[in-house]
C-alpha cells in the first residue's frame, strides 16, 4: 500500500514538469529557490503549457520530489496566489487560475476575482443593451417601447417643475425605500400601500434584491419556462437551482408536482403578456396558482412589467391584487417599458417584513434611487399625462405589431415562422421548421445590421435552438418591410445549412 501511494504522489509531480518541459533534478539551487520555482511555473502558466483549472501537486508531494523542504513549496505557491496566478482551496488543493497580465502588471486580476463572481459569464442582457443602444444597428433583440412616443415635453415641464418647487429634495439623498409622495402616487395608480413598496433602479436591479434577500444556494426555484433571461441570470448566479415550469401549457397539475418534488423557496412568473410568448394566464390558472402557492407555502414573485400594454382586451387581475390577504405574492414593475428604459425606475411591492429586508440589502449597494426622476413620474401619474401615453403607446404599438406581421406573410412562405399574434407585450415567439437552427438565422441576419435574439437564453435546460424572439415595438413601421426580407432570407440560409447536413427541413424560398 505505501508503495502505490508513493506511485500515485510522483504521478502529478512529474506531470507537471513534462508539462512545464523542464527536469526537475536541473532546476538550480539559488537561494531562495522557492523564487526560481516560482518563474518556472509561472512560465508556463504564461505559454498555457500549465492551463487554467489545471490542479498543482500536493505541497508534500513536490516538495518530497525536489528534496526540499514543504515551507518551501508553501511559499512558492503563496507567491504564486499572490500574483493571481493560482488560488488554493482548503481539502481539494491549489488550482492554476488565470494567466499573468499584460504590461507591468504583477499579477493577474481575473485570479483576484471572488469564486461567485466569476460565475457571472452569460452577457446576453449586456450584449442586447448594447446592440439596442447602437444607431448603427435595427435591434429587435431588447425589449423596448416606441421610445419616438415618449411624451418629450410633458417631460421637460414636469422636470421644470420639480426644479422650481422641490430642488432641496431632488439633489439632497432621500429614503432607501423612496420618496414618499412617489411611492403614494404609486399606490394609487397601481393599487398596494405606501409604506408596502420599495423604488427600485428598473425591474432587473429588483430581482437582484428579491435574490440576496429569498435564495440560498442550493435551493431550488420554480419560473417560467421559457422566461425571461435577466431572472434566469439572476437566480442561477445566486447558486439556485433551476426549474422549469411550462407556461405556454400552464397545467397547474404539473406545477404541483414541481412544488412535491422540488421542495422550491419561490415561483417567479410573468402572466400578463409574458416574455417572450406573449401568453396571458386565464383568471382560473391565476386562481389555481395562489391557491398552489398558499398551500404548499410557496411565495410568488410576479413580474407585472407588461400589464399597461395589452393591444386588445383588459387583461385578469394580477396575482397581486388577487391577493387579498397580501401575504403570498411580491409585485415587481418597471417604468422601462410604460416610458423608457434609460429611466432606470421601477418599485417592488410586498408585505412589510420584506420590504423592511430588501431596504437593508439595497442601502448597501444603492442608498436611494435618483430623487429627481421620482419627482418627474410622480409629476406625470398624478397629472394623468401618464395614462394619456399609454393610450397613444398603445396605439403605435398596435400599429408595429399589425406591420411586422403583414410584413412576415409577404415575405415568408407560410409555416416558415409560427407565431400567435399577441394581444399585449412587446413580442412575436417565433418557432423556425423542425432541425433549422434560429443562431443561424441570428447570424445571417446581423450580417444586415438586423439584431434578433434566439431561444436558448430564455430556457433554463438548453432548449430554444430553433426559435426567435422579435420585439416588435422598438422598430417603426416604414421598416418593417426591411426587418421581414431580412428574415426571410435567414430563414432561408437555415434551410440550406440544414439541407446540407442531410436533414430535411420544411421548403423556403429565398427573398
Amino acid at each position: 500500500m505505501p508503495r502505490k501511494n508513493a506511485l500515485q504522489a510522483v504521478q502529478p509531480v512529474n506531470g507537471l514538469f513534462r508539462a512545464l518541459g523542464v527536469d526537475a533534478g536541473t532546476l538550480p539551487r539559488a537561494r531562495p529557490f522557492y523564487r526560481r520555482l516560482v518563474e518556472v511555473i509561472e512560465s508556463g502558466i504564461a505559454r498555457g503549457a500549465v492551463a487554467a483549472g489545471c490542479r498543482l501537486p500536493p505541497e508534500r508531494d513536490l516538495a518530497r520530489a525536489l528534496g526540499v523542504s514543504r515551507a518551501t513549496i508553501v511559499s512558492a505557491y503563496r507567491e504564486l496566489e499572490s500574483r493571481g496566478l493560482v488560488r488554493g482551496y482548503v481539502g481539494r488543493g491549489t488550482f492554476v487560475s488565470a494567466t499573468p497580465d499584460a504590461g507591468s502588471a504583477p499579477f493577474a486580476w481575473r485570479g483576484k476575482m471572488a469564486a461567485s463572481a466569476l460565475q457571472a459569464t452569460d452577457t446576453t442582457v449586456r450584449d442586447l443593451v448594447r446592440a439596442a443602444s447602437d444607431p448603427a444597428l435595427l435591434s429587435l433583440a431588447a425589449g423596448e417601447p416606441a421610445l419616438d412616443a415618449f411624451p418629450v415635453d410633458a417631460f421637460q415641464q414636469a422636470m421644470n417643475r420639480a426644479l422650481s418647487t422641490h430642488a432641496a429634495v431632488a439633489w439632497r439623498h432621500g429614503p432607501t425605500e423612496g420618496l414618499p409622495s412617489f411611492r403614494a402616487a404609486l399606490a394609487h395608480r397601481f393599487g398596494g400601500d405606501p409604506d408596502h413598496i420599495l423604488v427600485i433602479s428598473g425591474a432587473q436591479q429588483g430581482l437582484d434584491l428579491l435574490t440576496r434577500c429569498l435564495v440560498d444556494r442550493g435551493d431550488a426555484v420554480i419560473l417560467d419556462r421559457p422566461g425571461y433571461v435577466g431572472a434566469i441570470q439572476s437566480f442561477r448566479n445566486a447558486g439556485a437551482r433551476l426549474v422549469g415550469w411550462d407556461i405556454v401549457r400552464a397545467d397547474v397539475d404539473e406545477l404541483e408536482e414541481l412544488l412535491l418534488r422540488y421542495r422550491p423557496k419561490l415561483i417567479y412568473t410573468n402572466p400578463t403578456h409574458q416574455n417572450p410568448t406573449g401568453i396571458t394566464l386565464p383568471m382560473r390558472t391565476r386562481r389555481e396558482l395562489l391557491d398552489l402557492a398558499a398551500r404548499y407555502r410557496v411565495p410568488i414573485v410576479e413580474d407585472d412589467t407588461y400589464r399597461e400594454l395589452g393591444l386588445e382586451s383588459a387583461p385578469p387581475p394580477s396575482l397581486f391584487k388577487l391577493d387579498d390577504a397580501r401575504n403570498i405574492v411580491i409585485r415587481l414593475n418597471s417604468f422601462s417599458k410604460m416610458l423608457a428604459p434609460g429611466l432606470r425606475l421601477g418599485w417592488i411591492s410586498a408585505v412589510g417584513p420584506i420590504i423592511e429586508q430588501l431596504a437593508l440589502i439595497k442601502q448597501q449597494i444603492d442608498p436611494h434611487t435618483q430623487n429627481l426622476v421620482q419627482l418627474v413620474v410622480s409629476d406625470l401619474v398624478e397629472s394623468g399625462v401618464f395614462d394619456r401615453h399609454l393610450a397613444t403607446l398603445r396605439g403605435e404599438h398596435r400599429r408595429r405589431r399589425n406591420a411586422i406581421v403583414q410584413a412576415i406573410r409577404r415575405h415568408l412562405p407560410a409555416g416558415a415562422l409560427r407565431y400567435q399574434v399577441p394581444d399585449g407585450g412587446m413580442y412575436l415567439w417565433c418557432q423556425l421548421a423542425p432541425r433549422l437552427r434560429a443562431r443561424t438565422v441570428q447570424d445571417a441576419a446581423a450580417r444586415e445590421s438586423v439584431i434578433v435574439v434566439t431561444g436558448e437564453p430564455v430556457y433554463v435546460d438548453q432548449a430554444g435552438a430553433s426559435e426567435l424572439r422579435i420585439c416588435y415595438t422598438s422598430q417603426p413601421v416604414p421598416r418593417a418591410d426591411r426587418i421581414a426580407r431580412t428574415l426571410a432570407r435567414g430563414v432561408a440560409a437555415a434551410a440550406r445549412e440544414a439541407r446540407e447536413s442531410g436533414e430535411r427541413p420544411a421548403m423556403v424560398r429565398l427573398v
